[in-house]
């Protein structure tokens, strides 16, 4: 997989800074509670995301994941405020591990793992690589990587969730969050290279073969060409008798 593949697959992630500002509303979120109260950690949070959009908009990056980020935090500062509870800003994410995680696991199941088919989207294959065994197994890893590091996560937090720990249940998002992220990219990375060079591979293969109509085709020319034309022969082949 080219060096453009693998940019592609960190841009729709926003990039390695993109997994590090998506914790930094969290790190505002926990302290700032614990100090001011709830409404003070619930704006401070949604200023961080708007700042970061922001700084994405004035160095010109690709603002989508800011975008996505900046709606992730007001939804969650949301559910918080509703909830009355800081715990609250967090129950958003562990769901949503939970039907990640559960999508992820059933593609593998079905044989229509997730990776490969947005990996097949993305870079105008579609899906050619369901035709090859290998990899078919080697999108089925990289989907159970990311199935299990989001079911990890919905377990871990959920937990910390029902304990009432906010304090670690911030460490455990964190914790969770890039530096898994990060595992399960590098795992997607290795089997996407891996099922691409057997596609790949595959297509030069097919584009190499002769076309066995094209083949058909002129060795019917030739036979027509040798056989004599019977429509153009004379019709009274009888022979002439001679005058007595």
């Amino acid at each position: 997989m080219s060096d453009t593949s693998r940019q592609t697959l960190l841009e729709q992630l926003g990039g390695l800074s993109g997994l590090v500002y998506s914790t930094l509303p969290v790190l505002v979120f926990v302290p700032i509670n614990s100090v001011w109260g709830l409404t003070a950690a619930i704006w401070s949070a949604i200023g961080v995301a708007c700042g970061v959009l922001v700084w994405r908009l004035i160095r010109r990056t690709p603002i989508q994941p800011a975008i996505s980020g900046f709606m992730g935090v007001a939804l969650c500062a949301f559910i918080a405020h509703r909830t009355g509870d800081a715990k609250g800003y967090f129950l958003f994410g562990i769901y949503a591990s939970l039907v990640y995680g559960g999508a992820f696991a059933l593609s593998v199941l079905v044989r229509r793992p997730l990776v490969g088919v947005i990996w097949g989207m993305l870079n105008g294959q579609g899906s050619r690589w369901r035709a090859h065994r290998e990899a078919v197994r080697a999108y089925d890893i990289a989907t159970a990587a990311w199935a299990l590091v989001f079911i990890a996560r919905y377990l871990v937090q959920n937990h910390l969730y029902d304990e009432d720990q906010t304090g670690w249940l911030a460490a455990a998002r964190i914790g969770m969050g890039w530096p898994l992220t990060a595992l399960a990219l590098l795992v997607t990375l290795w089997t996407v290279r891996k099922a691409d060079r057997l596609v790949e591979s595959t297509m030069e293969h097919d584009e190499g073969q002769p076309d066995p109509t094209g083949a058909m085709d002129s060795t019917v020319a030739a036979d027509s060409a040798a056989t004599p034309d019977t429509a153009t022969a004379p019709h009274d082949a009888r022979p002439r008798h001679e005058k007595r």
